[in-house]
């Protein structure tokens, strides 16, 4: 039996947004649910035990970076991921796969994996679909991604349909590589870019491996957002039903009802961290920009409707004074309202879907929330 399994619970009457239930060996995570982004063993300027208290059930780490720094052995030898970094709740990592295609020039691809340079030192590096697993085998990851190969956008077609075509391959020599199956789970990616006939191709071939559940990769790099919400629109509905559907890199409200709207069920993105260590706070009324000068003696609260720490206890022109005098403070208090306002806001979202109100709640957030 595979270590995590879903359960669909609802589906909503109006639209393809789901309700459901993701068990790991770390616990239970309700779903459609936002992940955070420890890329390196830590969610930029969060505590593990403030990511619990605002509800966090499930991190993601990123393999590549970890696989560089400190090693994947070392983490290992620290008796995993999760004592590494003090957090015992679940974890997904990627592969690696779009940080390494990432690089461009600094890489080289082949049929066995791809070459590339450390961005950290120039140091040649190497990466298979055999070597993604053992690396996430050492981490120790509750659910480990298949390693893939994710197209640029624009790409012309040709380009798109090798790129499926190894992706397909890779990930059944994952499924091969993998031996822990009672501790952890491989997610399958599917591919296909922007066209229509070979997302559904990707689909059908990776789902043919059967995994425990399937990503929809290559999407939020640089498309325009109706370009992505179509594919969206199709992409989801060639998943099975009874897997759980993993949108990678996605993290901005109106993406989050987007894509819940058309049938994901799990999301992480670095933005809410990285915009707040630039200084902006997403609220219920949209988005503030605390250096502008019109916070200066604003002495209310980021978001008199939010209840996390930070809305409790500072002032915008507290904020801004922070962020203005380079305080670390700032990054500290504008991260933790912004994972607060976004895990608070799938929290409302999974209870609309239950009350069949998804369509009306969605509708009343962008009403407030504005321009996104």
């Amino acid at each position: 039996m595979d270590a995590v399994t879903f359960e669909l619970k609802k589906t909503c009457e109006k639209t393809k947004a789901r309700l459901g239930k993701l068990r790991t060996p770390h616990g239970e995570i309700e779903t459609p649910v936002f992940m955070p982004v420890g890329t390196q063993a830590t969610v930029k300027a969060i505590k593990p035990e403030e990511l619990k208290e605002m509800g966090a059930y499930i991190l993601l780490s990123n393999t590549y970076h970890l696989f560089l720094r400190p090693g994947h052995q070392l983490i290992k030898e620290a008796g995993g991921l999760h004592k590494f970094m003090n957090w015992d709740r679940a974890i997904l990592t990627d592969s690696g796969g779009f940080q390494v295609f990432s690089l461009g020039d600094l890489r080289k691809i082949t049929e066995e994996g791809v070459d590339f340079r450390s961005h950290i030192d120039g140091s040649k590096k190497f990466i298979s679909p055999e070597i993604a697993i053992e690396i996430q085998n050492a981490l120790g990851s509750d659910i480990m991604m298949a390693f893939d190969e994710c197209p640029p956008y624009p790409a012309d077609r040709g380009y798109v349909k090798d790129s499926l075509e190894r992706t397909t391959r890779w990930a059944a020599r994952c499924k091969e590589a993998h031996k822990t199956i009672e501790k952890q789970s491989i997610f399958g990616i599917v591919q296909g870019g922007m066209y229509r006939d070979l997302r559904y191709e990707s689909a059908c071939r990776i789902t043919q491996l059967d995994f425990p559940g399937y990503a929809l990769g290559g999407l939020s790099v640089g498309e325009p957002r109706e370009i992505m919400y179509e594919v969206l629109d199709y992409s989801a509905d060639f998943l099975p039903a009874d897997k759980p559907r993993y949108l990678m890199g996605v993290g901005s409200p109106d993406y989050l009802f987007e894509g819940v709207e058309r049938g994901i069920d799990m999301f992480d993105c670095v933005l809410p961290t990285r915009i707040a260590r630039n200084g902006t706070a997403m609220t219920s009324k949209g988005k503030v920009v605390i250096k502008n000068a019109v916070h200066e003696k604003d002495f209310d609260p980021l978001d008199d409707e939010c209840g996390c720490y930070t809305c409790r206890n500072y002032s915008r022109a507290y904020l801004r004074h922070l962020f203005k005098a380079n305080e670390i403070l700032s990054s500290m208090l504008l991260s933790h309202h912004n994972l607060y306002f976004l895990l608070s806001l799938m929290k409302k979202v999974r209870e609309a879907i239950d009350k069949d109100r998804f369509i009306e709640f969605k509708k009343a957030f962008y009403d407030k929330y504005g321009e996104m």
